[in-house]
């Protein structure tokens, strides 16, 4: 049974504040809800205070800022590719992403800019992900419009070069980069940052605004492309553009967090199969969803071995991997 877009709001935001508060109290310095509650508003013990507004409120909001970013890319590739198993890193953003934070770690690692608070690693992040979108696209391209077929395979190939000279600079790194260039790519929201949070909760709204602007466009391009154009789609420019967001969105939030994959898979799925495939309804409950299910992650990252965390890519790998190969076995049995 689906449900409506009132119940489905009321069945993620209630969660979604609950699991926040929770977020807020848990940690290796353990408060009471009312503690909580008092250091958000300023009252209280001074140390309450600082633990909240500047360690756990920036990295709850992180979560959220960047769960959601993942799961509207999700939502949207999914509508472009036509296919509920398009994730984020299909169009080659990830690998690229990885690749610019290892040279920032292993190669550049007493680069500084000045104007820059957010620090090398996440510049050139967000740069390697975006110049390998961009490759990705153009290899896409043809004279006859953009093949999303074409894009399929090329991002998986420039993916697998990015991985490959990923590799090498392991191999060349010394201890401490090694650990950083391991942690980094297992995704964790340690470094959560005022800065950081900031570019992140900004992406997100400039993304779920574009995109929700374009949902009639989208929810027209499920039909199929010359469906698409017979109803007044500019397809082209929709995809290029749609393609173009994704790889920002998708970029900042690799260079934020790190590598955190299949909450772009399972978020958008899991919604369809709650209130259908309009995306005038899928974006916002996309984004919703992806904030809950990385404040899920991150709190059972904390949680799970104190005082050690485990990094939030592997809870949210424990959890995609099982979903993805259900997925597979659905479809499998829908085709006979």
């Amino acid at each position: 049974m689906r449900l409506g877009t009132g119940a489905a709001l009321t069945l993620l935001i209630s969660p979604l504040l609950a699991m926040a508060m929770l977020s807020l109290a848990t940690g290796a310095l353990p408060l009471t809800l009312g503690d909580t509650w008092s250091a958000l508003r300023g009252l209280g013990d001074p140390t309450h205070q600082l633990v909240i507004w500047q360690i756990r409120l920036p990295r709850s909001l992180m979560a959220i800022a960047v769960g959601a970013l993942l799961a509207l890319t999700g939502a949207i590739l999914q509508g472009l590719f036509r296919n509920p198993l398009a994730d984020p890193g299909i169009i080659g953003v990830s690998g690229g992403a990885a690749l610019g934070a290892g040279l920032a770690i292993v190669l550049l690692p007493q680069l500084a800019i000045p104007w820059f608070t957010l620090g090398s690693t996440t510049l050139l992040a967000f740069v390697g992900g975006l110049l390998t979108t961009l490759l990705v696209y153009r290899l896409g391209h043809t004279a006859y419009g953009t093949s999303m077929a074409m894009m399929l395979l090329a991002g998986v190939a420039v993916g697998a070069i990015a991985f490959s000279v990923l590799g090498l600079l392991n191999y060349v790194a010394d201890d401490e980069q090694l650990r950083d260039l391991s942690l980094w790519q297992m995704g964790s929201l340690a470094g959560a940052s005022w800065p950081r949070v900031t570019l992140s909760l900004l992406a997100t709204l400039l993304l779920w605004g574009w995109s929700q602007h374009q949902a009639r466009a989208l929810n027209a391009l499920l039909l199929g492309e010359s469906e698409a154009r017979h109803l007044g789609v500019a397809v082209e420019q929709l995809k290029r553009r749609a393609i173009l967001a994704c790889a920002l969105g998708v970029g900042i939030a690799v260079a934020a967090a790190g590598m955190i994959g299949f909450v772009g898979l399972m978020v958008p799925h899991l919604i369809r199969m709650i209130t259908g495939p309009d995306y005038r309804r899928l974006l916002p409950l996309s984004a919703l969803g992806g904030a809950l299910l990385l404040l899920l992650a991150d709190l059972l990252a904390r949680s799970l071995v104190p005082p050690a965390e485990i990094p939030v890519g592997l809870i949210t790998a424990l959890l995609g991997a099982p979903f993805f190969l259900w997925l597979l076995k659905q479809r499998q049995e829908a085709r006979g």
